[in-house]
């Protein structure tokens, strides 16, 4: 038996392999589990494995192409459309087996594991600053129930809460529970600081992540997500490729001739969309300040466009700059300046 191609559904502990021969032929069903996966691989030729981008998959791409196994990653939801019917390991496994085969697959670039640590810092500072938001709004609210009231930001709601704990009237159980949350702020804000050092200590020896800096709206923890996410600038044809990657086109929906233009699609990576856009709304706050080429713009769309629509349409722009950075080498030039 000779297995041209697998498809490999991943899981936690049994996994589901389909392999096809070169007719197109199904020659392998087997489940397997997680300490039979390198002792059963290692044993087969050199052949192509399709896996979806899920959790471990970065893993098993790493371990399996270290065989010299052809292991390619897609995205789940370009798999669903070859699902028969029903839904199982061995139906998923089957479909994911012909879709890696198809000449028009898009496919997810295999991240190292230094990229994948970066990118690990990235979602845990996300997931604590969450954190701290939360227990920042439960401090306002609480406060608020004695009436005290916070202006914005977390320097003045520390303010609130000192002035809390110098009335005498408040009970015992209110400093306490106040104190809890004023502690974890604290810790929470200590924490994001560490991980904040380590994403610029990773950006100072990085040369994209400095180059990727430079752009408007841009800054460290911004560049050093694009510049681990975006392992292979060259798999996008062009701008608007990585923009509608990043989920910044519209979503159309058109036929008969007619093109119909919705919002924006809002696929592809949440996080990355969202620290551009939340850099392109900075530019867009300092743009009668810092008149620039690209404010110019930004002062000449607002006249025409509500703030938000402007603010999605800069983060594409910034996206399309980026990706040109990427693919060129090349350090950002401004409008204007270009030789």
């Amino acid at each position: 038996m000779h297995i041209k191609t697998i498809g490999l559904d991943l899981a936690k502990s049994v996994f589901q392999a389909h392999g096809i021969d070169e007719a197109g032929d199904a020659v392998l069903v087997k489940k397997l589990h997680r300490k039979q996966m390198i002792p059963f691989f290692s044993k087969l030729p050199p052949c192509l494995i399709g896996v979806e981008a899920c959790a471990t998959a970065h893993h098993w791409a790493r371990t399996l192409s270290a065989m010299g196994h052809d292991v390619r990653i897609m995205p789940p939801s370009y798999v669903k459309g070859y699902v028969k019917r029903g839904k199982s390991d061995a139906i998923d496994a089957e479909a994911i087996c012909e879709a890696v085969g198809r000449p028009t697959m898009r496919f997810v670039p295999m991240k190292t594991v230094e990229q994948q640590s970066i990118l690990m810092a990235h979602r845990t500072r996300a997931l604590i600053v969450r954190q701290r938001t939360m227990a920042a709004n439960a401090l306002r609210a609480h406060l608020a129930e004695f009436g005290l009231v916070a202006n914005p930001g977390i320097a003045n709601l520390v303010k609130v809460a000192d002035k809390a704990f110098a009335d005498a009237t408040l009970p015992p159980y209110a400093h306490r529970a106040l104190e809890i949350l004023i502690r974890r702020m604290a810790e929470l804000t200590d924490e994001i600081c560490a991980l904040d050092q380590e994403l610029k200590a990773w950006h100072a020896s990085n040369e994209a992540s400095r180059r990727l800096a430079a752009i408007p709206g841009i800054g460290v923890i911004t560049a050093t997500a694009l510049a681990a996410t975006v392992t292979d600038p060259d798999q996008f044809s062009s701008g608007r490729q990585f923009a509608a990657w990043l989920g910044l086109t519209p979503k159309q929906h058109s036929t008969g001739g007619k093109t119909r233009l919705g919002g924006i699609s809002k696929q592809g990576d949440r996080y990355l969309r969202r620290l551009l856009v939340v850099g392109a709304t900075a530019v867009m706050r300092h743009a009668k300040r810092n008149p620039t080429p690209m404010t110019d713009w930004v002062n000449n769309l607002l006249e025409k466009k509500p703030f938000r629509l402007v603010s999605v349409a800069l983060a594409n722009k910034l996206a399309r700059i980026a990706l040109v950075v990427l693919t060129r080498g090349e350090t950002y030039r401004p409008y204007g300046l270009a030789a």
